[in-house]
């Protein structure tokens, strides 16, 4: 049996902005309250789909979510019309309409964990859709992407979408931002491979200062659990408490693996050795072995990981067993990352290549390529019975693009989230977007 690794990728949704809610994201934080551009955001994060469908990588679109969320809004006591609703949030809480408004869901690394059948209890693919308690905006994600995820696995003979963990702390989730799978090969049982930032109910556990830890061991474990995981394939691991308050705040901020591959710098968990003994051992059970890509951080240094986000980039095999990195233009732009990069990529190693994108719109705010994608391995069978309408194809490209063009922004600053035209706009969008993916009742725009 064979399988293939789908990246879906977040479609920009039409109300990207800049508000700057995401506490210890760097970037999101820098830029906040800056103009910023929604059709470019769109365009570049199409154009990077494209590319890589093109170079023969399994590209799919993950839709953005409707926004405002006037159901959101008005539990917590803004009444009236919808314009009446927007006019009394932007007077009593610009912030709280901003958290309504974000089109934080174009990261779709944090959408949920996703569990190939070849790892699981009964054979089927699994999803859990990620609570991300920590952050109001983020919060009222979790709905939607559950209902996005069953309308395209929709299937059950193949597929399992759990609703995301109870919301509460101790199940603080953030997805598969904090969740790799290492394997032979993608139709392989596989190693799945937890990060956790805290520990919930062991007080003494190692903890970040000045950022929160918005993943638990706990959320860790469950999510283990719902997806009928074999414990010797299951590895749970500790992040470096200092290096999330450096900024990283997800994993993948500061590790990323494919394959066999684990692409980290040496500063990124709390205990290296045994995170690396734990994984060698489970790969060794499965008759694989482990091949670790350590940066040090005389090379690159933590600071200059997260400006550049040199490891929230895409780990991708190629057909000759080699792989490519997708990385943000900003690592060529960072004299310490571009100089490691064009040593790694000459190394003789397994990453021979790198593949440069602009998503600008999308760095900004605090997310690379990796954020952009959740990454789902299908066997033959089970991609056939997905939905095809997300697929990227030439087509759905020129359609996605001139639909863009004609519902999108191109300039939008914090105080446009009170115009009520902008609101008809973005269901104006999305109802077209449910007819061009052929999703009818994705949105409950009532």
């Amino acid at each position: 049996m064979t399988a293939r690794e789908y990246n879906f990728d977040g479609l920009v949704g039409p109300s990207h902005n800049y508000a700057g809610l995401s506490f210890g994201n760097v970037a999101s934080f820098s830029n906040v309250k800056s103009a910023s551009n929604p059709k470019q955001a769109a365009l570049q994060g199409l154009a990077k789909m494209r590319a890589l469908a093109a170079r023969g990588f399994a590209q799919a679109v993950m839709p953005p979510h409707a926004r405002p969320n006037f159901r959101m809004l008005r539990s917590i006591g803004f009444g009236g019309s919808d314009a009446d609703v927007l006019a009394a949030a932007y007077r009593a809480s610009p912030v709280t309409l901003a958290c309504a408004y974000s089109a934080s869901p174009m990261w779709t690394a944090n959408a949920a964990t996703v569990s190939p059948s070849a790892d699981t209890l009964d054979g089927r693919v699994h999803f859990t859709a990620a609570n991300l308690n920590n952050k109001l905006h983020r919060a009222i994600e979790h709905t939607q992407a559950a209902r996005s995820l069953r309308a395209i696995f929709s299937d059950s003979r193949h597929f399992a979408v759990h609703d995301a963990l109870p919301q509460t702390p101790a199940f603080g989730d953030e997805g598969a931002a904090n969740h790799t799978r290492l394997c032979a090969n993608h139709a392989a049982a596989g190693v799945e491979f937890f990060v956790y930032g805290r520990v919930e109910f062991d007080p003494s556990a190692p903890a970040p200062k000045k950022y929160p830890a918005r993943q638990t061991l706990e959320a860790s474990q469950a999510i283990a659990r719902l997806h009928g995981l074999d414990a010797s394939r299951t590895v749970f691991a500790s992040q470096n408490p200092d290096v999330i308050d450096q900024g990283v705040f997800h994993n993948d901020v500061i590790a990323v693996g494919n394959g066999n591959v684990l692409f980290y710098h040496e500063q990124a968990f709390a205990n290296e050795a045994r995170v690396l003994g734990s994984l060698r051992a489970a790969m060794d059970g499965m008759g694989a072995v482990l091949a670790p890509v350590r940066v040090d951080t005389g090379l690159v240094s933590v600071a200059d990981a997260v400006a550049s986000y040199l490891f929230n980039s895409q780990l991708l095999s190629k057909p000759d067993g080699s792989m490519a990195l997708v990385v943000p233009h900003e690592c060529a732009e960072n004299p310490a990352v571009s100089r490691y990069l064009q040593q790694l990529v000459a190394g003789g190693g397994p990453i021979n290549e790198l593949i440069d994108f602009d998503l600008r719109q999308s760095m900004r705010n605090g997310g690379g390529p990796a954020c952009l994608r959740l990454r789902v391995a299908l066997t033959a069978e089970e991609a056939a019975a997905m939905h095809p309408g997300v697929v990227m194809t030439e087509t759905l490209y020129a359609t996605l693009v001139a639909w863009v063009e004609k519902h999108y922004r191109d300039h939008l600053e914090p105080k446009d989230l009170a115009d009520p035209q902008l609101a008809l706009e973005c269901a104006a969008a999305l109802e077209e977007l449910e007819r061009i993916l052929g999703l009818p009742g994705l949105y409950d725009l009532s």
